[in-house]
């Protein structure tokens, strides 16, 4: 039985991995679950320089869910060059970087920093504001898309994932401007933006008012989206939003997703990772499928 998927030539033992935020740089979660179970680690934003996050409250509670504004809060590249990724690199998986800035440059400098790094792909967190632009996405327009995209191309040692936000009109249009900048995979869906406001203290539930929706409330449009994505572009896709359980995660496989990022069920279960894989080898055995690149996209 092959569990292993090729995301740009960079091959993971099997399709499961974490979601940016929600794992640190797996430190913390080293004591519970056996790093080197895991298809790849993606770390946490990594930023040009320290960022200290929005005002708190930064995290509430919802149906099905939660609502996080923690504003990208990291010690910056060089804190994490130094520490995580020599503690990375004494497990069996892959390192995926998430990279997150306030400008184009600010994503090239860290991307070039990175380049003589032992990483091994670096996902770019485009639902960043762009503070050039007055403040609005770079993921939500696709001309911006496509442009940091080729831009990070010309310095990325790495193959680049595009991580892109569902917050748009047509996730399709931002799929296709992602892959004409030249991405080598796409992963999705960002959080939702919502809002949670408390009746008894009658205010904001989050300090920054909206923050972003994540958890199985929003596994539907995400299982829709990378399908739509998945019928657009020829690029792997990275499936995330909401995967509770080993079922959750083959949904999007068979919608089109070559692998999976598990987020917010880390906070609820930390065994989520590790009990996934488990759950798609005895989907695997069930079902006789000899090899996981048969499940890609088999539902069209």
């Amino acid at each position: 039985m092959n569990m292993k998927v090729n995301l740009a030539g960079v091959t993971l033992n099997n399709p499961v991995m974490t979601a940016s935020g929600t794992f640190g740089s797996g430190e913390e979660y080293s004591e519970l679950v056996d790093l080197n179970r895991l298809g790849a680690v993606v770390t946490k934003g990594v930023a040009n320089i320290p960022w200290a996050g929005n005002p708190t409250p930064r995290i509430a509670e919802t149906y099905g869910g939660m609502i996080n504004a923690i504003g990208l809060q990291n010690p910056g590249m060089d804190v994490f060059i130094k520490r995580d990724i020599p503690f990375l690199k004494k497990y069996d998986t892959k390192i995926i970087v998430n990279v997150c800035g306030k400008t184009t440059e600010d994503y090239i400098e860290v991307v070039e920093r990175l380049s003589d790094e032992p990483v091994d792909m670096l996902e770019i967190n485009i639902s960043c504001p762009n503070v050039k632009e007055g403040g609005i996405a770079f993921g939500q327009d696709p001309k911006a898309v496509e442009a940091i995209t080729r831009e990070i191309k010309k310095y990325a040692k790495q193959p680049v994932i595009m991580k892109l936000s569902p917050n748009v009109t047509d996730i399709t249009v931002m799929a296709k401007a992602a892959e004409a900048g030249g991405a080598d995979v796409l992963s999705m869906i960002n959080t939702l933006t919502g809002m949670k406001i408390d009746v008894n203290r009658r205010t904001f539930a989050v300090a920054n008012k909206t923050g972003g929706l994540s958890g199985p409330a929003i596994k539907p449009i995400a299982v829709r989206m990378v399908y739509q994505a998945a019928c657009a572009v020829k690029i792997p896709i990275i499936g995330m939003g909401g995967i509770m359980t080993a079922e959750d995660a083959l949904e999007f496989i068979l919608a089109g997703a070559t692998a999976v990022s598990v987020g917010t069920a880390n906070f609820v279960n930390p065994y989520a990772t590790t009990e996934i894989i488990a759950g798609i080898e005895d989907y695997m055995v069930k079902y006789q499928i000899e090899d996981l690149s048969e499940l890609i996209g088999a539902v069209r």
